[in-house]
């Protein structure tokens, strides 16, 4: 219990640090499983009310199924998108890990799909395929996710779950981007692309400054065919992440949003450590993109295109 006082203290003081970026407590221990103390900080933490109201009641469905690694922050995201949907009224939420969830007829029940964390075997790296082990029904079940957003419906993914089609194209041009590595966890400092977007104004022009595994991206990657929201400063990863080649070689954004279609996808790579939640400012940022995936939340998603 005092590790755990310790960390409410410290994130009560998140974005009165420094006047050049809002931190995130920093990691004393080991994940553990959302306490009531913990779920009990988001909620203090989260925002009293939507940024935009909503047009019009909105569901949406939190997808958390892992048939590969199992991500430990993954039932923390759940009980942060439950805090959020809960506390401002801008959504409803409901959970499934069930693959039948995308069938046509059940997608078309919810505003945005979340995909939480939800990476797919190392053999295939196809999360459909790892549940069906039926090639042509684990197409169509792709086919029909991209069909969904493709006609309206919103799609947000978090962290590792930008892994869970690596190998498809399609999936990769939906989202914006594929898993290609990452560097051990560290120390990451990430900067505003934009300071004047919409969707970074909880930030009021400063970085953000918490422990994550640095992300990085590969197949549609290189279009940037996306409007970047968050980049990671490389130079300031730990040394030892350089041995390996090209890490600076690329723009490193860790955040962004995309339409595909009539819909629309928002990427957030934060976080692999339920720390970083413990923000104001981070848990307001994942609010506003979630409200930009089910549509109420207008503003510039056009893509800056490869430089």
């Amino acid at each position: 219990m005092k590790s755990i006082i310790l960390t409410v203290a410290v994130g009560l003081m998140v974005g009165c640090a420094t006047n050049n970026y809002i931190e995130a407590p920093m990691v004393t221990k080991e994940i553990e499983s959302p306490t009531a103390a913990w779920i009990g900080l988001i909620s203090s933490l989260a925002p009293e009310k939507a940024t935009v109201v909503p047009a019009k009641p909105r569901r949406v469905l939190v997808f958390s199924l892992a048939t590969g690694f199992k991500h430990i922050v993954a039932p923390h995201v759940k009980e942060v998108i439950e805090v959020l949907g809960d506390k401002t009224g801008a959504f409803r939420v409901e959970f499934s890990d069930d693959i039948s969830v995308f069938e046509k007829e059940s997608l078309a029940q919810y505003d945005a799909i979340l995909m939480n964390n939800v990476c797919p075997d190392r053999a295939k790296r196809d999360l459909f395929w790892d549940v069906l082990k039926d090639e042509q029904k684990a197409a169509e079940l792709e086919a029909n996710l991209i069909e969904y957003v493709a006609g309206g419906g919103g799609l947000v993914v978090v962290h590792g779950a930008i892994a869970f089609q690596i190998n498809s194209p399609a999936v990769s041009e939906m989202i914006g981007g594929s898993f290609d590595w990452h560097p051990k966890f560290q120390t990451v400092t990430l900067e505003l692309v934009d300071p004047k977007h919409p969707l970074v104004a909880v930030f009021k022009g400063r970085g953000f400054v918490h422990q994550d595994e640095p992300y990085l991206f590969k197949n549609a990657y290189r279009e940037k065919n996306f409007r970047p929201l968050l980049v990671m400063d490389v130079s300031k990863l730990d040394p030892e992440t350089f041995k390996k080649k090209g890490v600076a070689d690329d723009v490193r954004y860790v955040a962004w949003i995309k339409s595909h279609g009539e819909g629309r996808v928002f990427y957030c790579s934060p976080s692999h450590h339920p720390s970083s939640y413990e923000s104001e400012a981070m848990l307001r940022f994942l609010l506003d993109g979630i409200q930009y995936a089910v549509g109420d939340l207008q503003c510039d998603d056009s893509p800056i295109g490869p430089k």
